[in-house]
């Protein structure tokens, strides 16, 4: 191992990550099209075909806000269908290793996450949010922060009892977009109050694309240096201003072992029209063009962290990639991933593209063949100490 190995230089990076796809909710609320029920379940399906084992299926809260989720329930009960199980078992992948997740924002979406649950159709995880800065609270959750500490609890006690786990989200860590600047620390106190509460695991969510990389390596330093568990810890980066797998690496060299992603990098806020039609959506605070957010995609997450030779848990690098091909076909335009188009890096020698003429030229010359420096010179390069500045 060279002196200069990245897992040496940061020793608390891991060589082994969970990776969960949220396309189908957080990638399809920014879409303005309806994304039909049938291609929502498809992607789940395909994904999990592809070794994901970690997924949001839907939204749960009012679809007269978010109308793109109005058949949450089908996507539910599709995925824990007895043909979609079936399909699962002939590919050799256990359903139960496999967690559903939904958003709940608020106590009615989690009490009918509780309900489809006890129906055998439901979730197994649901996610709550709340914002360091209120303002950006009130504009996503319609409450005041000490009024939503309380219906957390409430709604952890209800999931504890129904067996669903809780991830409580922390956003605006790194800044608001409605009130600017704000704490770390406050984030870090949020992050224990969700843990001291109940909550199963935390999402810390860079929801606007706030975070510069040096900032996000020093949040999660102090995440673990107070609650160490990586288990703990999910990050959620938007790509708003291009940071977003900058923050990832800055993440995992701080130590964070699980991430969440879009396909094309999908996402960012709550459409504000679908169909042509205005609905609720988020506002307009969040972008002036929508076309500007959304989250780290997936296929070049997997691509760079695989290169890196940090495991991924089993997931199908090469099938996501295709993944993210029929994605473009599905929402009609040109996405975020890089890698979908370039590929991976070639591990073999492209005998298609290699020149004839040089090996003709190198004979010609008299060169060797493999030789890379004109006879007579050293066998390795002699930089003066006066230039290098090494003494």
């Amino acid at each position: 191992m060279s002196e200069y190995d990245i897992f040496k230089v940061h020793p608390r990076m891991p060589k082994k990550v969970k990776l969960a796809d949220i396309t189908v909710r957080d990638g399809f609320q920014h879409e303005e099209i309806w994304i039909p029920t049938e291609a929502k379940i498809f992607y789940l399906q395909e994904l999990a075909f592809a070794g994901v084992k970690r997924m949001e299926a839907t939204n749960l809260g009012n679809p007269r806000i978010m109308p793109q989720f109005k058949d949450a329930e089908a996507v539910l009960e599709g995925v824990r269908s007895d043909i979609f199980q079936k399909r699962l078992q002939k590919r050799g992948i256990d359903p139960d290793s496999i967690q559903w997740a939904a958003v709940t924002i608020r106590e009615p979406a989690v009490d009918r996450a509780i309900r489809l649950k006890e129906e055998g159709r439901g979730p197994d995880r649901v996610l709550m949010m709340v914002s360091t800065d209120e303002q950006h609270h009130f504009a996503n959750s319609g409450t005041t922060l000490p009024e939503y500490w309380k219906e957390a609890e409430r709604c952890i006690k209800k999931c504890k009892d129904a067996g669903l786990e809780m991830c409580g989200t922390v956003s605006t860590i790194w800044g608001s977009p409605i009130s600017g600047p704000t704490r770390l620390e406050d984030a870090v106190e949020f992050t224990k109050r969700w843990l001291s509460i109940g909550a199963d695991d935390i999402e810390h969510a860079d929801h606007d694309g706030s975070a510069p990389p040096d900032q996000v390596y020093r949040y999660f330093s102090m995440i673990l240096d107070e609650l160490p568990n990586p288990e703990l810890h999910l990050a959620h980066f938007h790509v708003t201003r291009g940071w977003g797998l900058a923050n990832v690496l800055a993440a995992l060299q701080a130590g964070i072992i699980k991430f969440e992603g879009t396909l094309g990098g999908t996402g960012g806020q709550p459409a504000n029209f679908l169909d042509r039609t205005p609905v609720p959506g988020t506002g307009s605070y969040y972008y002036k063009d929508p076309n500007i957010v959304g989250l780290v995609s997936f296929e070049d997450m997997c691509v760079m962290l695989d290169e890196m030779g940090i495991d991924i848990g089993g997931i199908d690098v090469d099938r996501i990639l295709e993944l993210g091909g029929l994605m473009e076909r599905t929402l009609g335009r040109r996405l975020r991933s890089e890698s979908m188009l370039s590929g991976r890096i070639p591990k073999e020698p492209r005998e298609d593209f290699k020149r004839p003429r040089l090996a003709q030229l190198k004979e010609k010359l008299g060169e060797k063949p493999g030789q890379i420096i004109p006879e007579g010179w050293p066998e390795k390069a002699e930089v003066p100490p006066e230039i290098s500045g090494k003494q």
